[in-house]
């Protein structure tokens, strides 16, 4: 992927490459470094700007103390980061915009959310000196890392890109986090693909996560292991949220719903995955609206970290939730409600389940979200659905932009 291209400048054996210098390459250097200085400093006088004074309808903060630094701004972190700065939160996005999916969607978002008031940095979670710089410039009280390398298919075609986005990222995150004064709240996306293999439903925060059917299955794994070594050592309050199959308008085009949508209204054929003996395939679909308040609820209900300058004070908060509507539906279900929405006749084919990752069921038990957060999902899949096929019709519509 694009954002890995400065690994190839790196030579194969650390500390051994060696440069002739000249009187000539220091004064580049110091030209450059200068040039340097002087577009960060112009960068962030604008960033303390926009921050603190560009206000969206609601000008007065309800909490002016809240600053949240959002480290994606894709489909969950796009409807997080409106719903912040409505409330009245300090909120600055992260994005690298890449090519993942089509870009022109993320701009779309970006565009969305500028318009609200809420400035996106184009930057890689994995770029030390640009969050060290971020943090300079405003003391963030809480984070809310969304980044990630998403999709359980991908990872047979491209694995080197989830080591670098969900372990590499975190990592770096973490470390800069660690080291702030103060250390900042932190909530972050694992997954309910960490339940892999589990047969056991609902599946409850308690079960097993020790059988991943896919590789971002393990990398959200290790995620977890990584949040709970450095909730341990260094003090930082840690709270994962595990999202069971996020939909709704902006969503990600990889997504089943999506793609149904876009080829169902195109005449194609789509693909429906069955498990052996005919069983059946179903997913636990969880609306926008309800992950959002989950998310907020996980924010609001974080406690500070505990260490400072990188050393622990004393013990800080460390949880995991599930975040889904705990109403499994059979995808079959799921293309027979498009049908009805899009009023054109699905073209099916029935597939076996393949070994890419993909897993038969998903099923939350969201009784500890419920306890602690006050989680509860409201929107049935036929209600969500409706919103998002009344979306994609407006954004696709006349021709103004091609969906895949």
């Amino acid at each position: 992927m694009k954002q890995m291209s400065h690994l190839d400048n790196i030579p194969s054996t650390p500390g051994k490459f060696k440069m002739e210098k000249s009187p000539y390459i220091h004064r580049l250097r110091w030209h450059s470094s200068l040039a340097k200085l002087t577009f960060w400093s112009l960068v962030f006088l604008g960033l303390i700007f926009l921050f603190f004074f560009r206000s969206p309808s609601n000008p007065l903060p309800s909490d002016p103390s809240r600053r949240s630094l959002r480290t994606y701004t894709g489909f969950v972190g796009t409807h997080v980061s409106s719903a912040l700065k409505r409330r009245g939160d300090g909120v600055l996005g992260l994005d690298s915009f890449n090519d993942y999916y089509d870009p022109s969607l993320k701009r779309a978002r970006q565009a969305l959310l500028e318009r609200t008031g809420v400035f996106i940095v184009e930057g890689d979670i994995n770029d030390s000196a640009l969050l060290k710089k971020l943090f300079e410039v405003v003391a963030f009280t809480h984070v809310m890392h969304l980044a990630a390398q998403a999709g359980v298919r991908y990872a047979m075609e491209n694995p080197g890109s989830y080591v670098h986005s969900n372990i590499a990222g975190l990592v770096n995150l973490l470390e800069v986090c660690k080291s702030v004064n103060p250390q900042p709240a932190i909530v972050w996306a694992s997954s309910s693909s960490v339940y892999g293999l589990n047969s056991k439903v609902p599946f409850s925060e308690k079960d097993r996560t020790d059988q991943p059917a896919s590789l971002y299955a393990a990398t959200k794994k290790a995620g977890e292991e990584i949040a709970h070594t450095y909730n341990h050592i260094y003090g930082l309050s840690l709270t994962g949220l595990r999202f069971f199959t996020v939909y709704g308008p902006w969503g990600r085009p990889d997504m089943a719903y999506f793609f149904f949508t876009r080829d169902i209204l195109k005449g194609k054929s789509i693909s429906i995955f069955e498990a052996a003996n005919h069983g059946t395939v179903a997913r636990d679909f969880t609306y926008i609206d309800d992950i959002v308040k989950g998310c907020l609820a996980a924010l609001d209900t974080a406690e500070k970290s505990t260490g400072s300058g990188g050393k622990k004070k004393g013990p800080a908060q460390l949880r995991v939730f599930n975040l889904g509507n705990t109403s499994p539906v059979p995808v079959s279900d799921l293309v027979s409600i498009l049908e009805r929405l899009l009023k054109v006749k699905a073209k099916r084919n029935i597939m076996k389940l393949p070994r890419n990752g993909d897993v038969q069921f998903t099923h939350a038990n969201i009784s500890l979200a419920q306890r602690e957060l006050g989680y509860k999902p409201t929107t049935d899949l036929q209600t969500g659905l409706k919103k998002f096929v009344r979306w994609y019709l407006s954004y696709y519509s006349g021709g103004k932009k091609a969906a895949g």
